[in-house]
């Protein structure tokens, strides 16, 4: 099994998910007592969010770098970045370590195609529906991206940071989301994208007729993949 470095911590909430389903999915596909071989590199997210509101994007490449260059000197053969976010570094981080970077839009975009699906919705924080990171990574797979109106996109950026991120999930706001949700259907979408890896605490496949791509749980099963290339698992 490969080594995987994560960066984390932006949120825990976040990244503590993804420790659980990483580990859940590595011992249900090896069996027995096996888990996840990782290295885990959890930052402090308060100056992490500071950096993003004052779009000081040069420091956050800058401290994400050297994390990842400490993982790959500590044995990580891979790296993986805990937050849909913060992939708008991701070509910096590639750029500055020798391992593979394993890309939540890549493993999102392979997951939508293979649905047969073309146009989808992305849902996220504000940086990632209104910048293109990532809807750039999923053109470039051939999807069609659409974002929420402004408004829709404030409230859900509110929910992200004001809640999830601090673990609360209420009632109100995932009536709120499904709203969002339910105005979608007039933009003829396919499918909705959880481009934030604290939406699925809000809302699932049970609850919306869409076809739900859970950013969190596809990443995951990319990252069990490359961890687990050419291990008999029998």
């Amino acid at each position: 099994m490969k080594t995987i470095g994560v960066i984390g911590g932006m949120s825990w909430e976040s990244t503590h998910i993804y420790y659980r389903l990483l580990n859940e999915n590595i011992k249900k596909r090896m069996g027995g007592l096996h888990s996840a071989e990782c290295i885990i590199y959890s930052v402090d997210f308060a100056p992490v969010a500071k950096m993003q509101e004052e779009s000081s994007w040069g420091e956050a490449t800058e401290k994400l770098v050297g994390i990842a260059r400490n993982l790959e000197k500590s044995g990580a053969e891979g790296i993986v970045i805990s937050s849909t976010t913060m992939h708008k570094l991701a070509c910096g981080i590639e750029d500055a370590v020798s391992i593979p970077l394993i890309h939540i839009g890549d493993a999102l975009a392979e997951s939508v195609k293979l649905r047969g699906t073309d146009k989808v919705a992305l849902l996220g924080t504000r940086y990632t529906m209104e910048e293109s990171f990532m809807t750039d990574r999923l053109e470039q797979h051939g999807l069609q991206v659409i974002t929420p109106e402004k408004n829709e996109r404030e409230l859900i950026h509110h929910i992200i940071f004001e809640e999830l991120c601090v673990g609360k999930v209420r009632d109100t706001s995932r009536k709120r989301m499904l709203e969002v949700v339910e105005r979608l259907y007039e933009e003829d979408v396919q499918g909705i994208i959880l481009g934030c890896t604290e939406l699925h605490m809000l809302i699932n496949q049970e609850i919306v007729d869409l076809p739900i791509f859970d950013s969190t749980q596809l990443h995951v099963e990319r990252i069990a993949d490359f961890m687990l290339d050419g291990v008999d698992v029998r």
